[in-house]
């Protein structure tokens, strides 16, 4: 056999081998692409279809014309909406109250998962995890129910029990002063949505090795330096990543703690309304379709230049632990 023919015969082989390699591959690998298939349909649907009505923030909308008819207006949505000093409001609502949220979901979530961690009863320790969850199962339906009970004027539990224990005869209006509404909100925030933080940092805790508890105590550390120098250091990772899957929302708001608590009240739109609730309010109200895709718009906007700004000082501080 000359030389060109077994050159020829071996790439015959090789391809035959490499086609072959290929299909096992595929066929382990196919199992996979079908697992990810319902949520990549559901991703497409749901985040990447919609996206083709951002067209809306740049149009005047008549619905004789359908969206893609209607005429251009270029940034008029955005310029009425920033001229009605609503932007102002609703921007500095959805900011100040998610940077709240971040930093006491933080301290207080950390706090109390090393405060569970350190229950040496572990059926104690059950029941606390299920009561601290069982609020997150509750819609913010159920909850403003719950809430209009306490500080209803008229049958609330405030006013017509625990004020006139207090000496207090004059009943309070809650759903007219705005000024106790950012307390009430945070607090029904952190009932409702701190069982989830305390989970996640109660399962790093308890994957920290055990000797590292073990050499510090044969050292003579107390409960506290336990804490400052094994504890706190191993949740720094966790805590990074939490905080920038929270700055991609801090231009997002909960409807329902926004719109259903406060009823919906106007007169506590200065400390109540979020984007989210803004954008509600002019499609129900004001049927302004053009000036809602653009409040949308924006929302998303500067929430993507939050999450790349929070990202880059974290790959300052600590590149190791940036996302990207």
């Amino acid at each position: 056999m000359s030389s060109q023919s077994l050159v020829s015969s071996e790439t015959t082989l090789l391809r035959k081998t490499a086609v072959a390699r290929r299909r096992r591959n595929w066929s382990k690998i196919t199992a996979t692409y079908l697992l990810l298939l319902p949520g990549l349909v559901y991703l497409f649907f749901n985040n990447y279809l919609p996206m083709v009505g951002i067209v809306m923030a740049f149009k005047r909308i008549d619905f004789r014309l359908g969206i893609f008819g209607s005429p251009w207006n270029g940034l008029e949505n955005f310029r009425f909406l920033f001229a009605s000093g609503d932007a102002w409001i609703i921007t500095r609502n959805t900011i100040l109250y998610n940077v709240v949220f971040i930093v006491l979901g933080i301290v207080v979530g950390v706090s109390l998962a090393i405060l569970m961690f350190e229950l040496h009863e572990q059926k104690i320790a059950r029941v606390y995890q299920t009561l601290i969850l069982l609020p997150m199962l509750m819609s913010w339906v159920v909850v403003s129910y719950l809430v209009f009970a306490l500080l209803s004027t008229e049958t609330g539990f405030i006013n017509k029990t625990i004020l006139p224990l207090l000496g207090v005869n004059q009943p309070i209006a809650f759903y007219q002063e705005p000024k106790y509404w950012p307390f009430i909100l945070v607090l029904a925030n952190m009932w409702k949505g701190i069982g989830f933080g305390i989970i996640v940092y109660l399962s790093s805790i308890l994957s920290i090795n055990p000797e590292y508890f073990d050499a510090a105590k044969v050292d003579g550390a107390s409960k506290w330096q336990q804490i400052r120098h094994i504890t706190l250091p191993s949740l720094k990772p966790v805590v990074i990543i939490m905080v920038i899957l929270n700055m991609s929302r801090m231009f997002y708001s909960d409807f329902g703690l926004f719109y259903q608590l406060p009823r919906n009240s106007g007169l506590l739109y200065d400390v109540t309304q979020t984007i989210d609730v803004y954008v509600y309010n002019a499609l129900m109200t004001q049927n302004n379709f053009g000036m809602s895709a653009a409040a949308g718009l924006y929302q998303s906007i500067v929430g993507f230049i939050l999450v790349i700004a929070a990202n880059a000082v974290i790959k300052k501080i600590s590149p190791e632990h940036a996302l990207f």
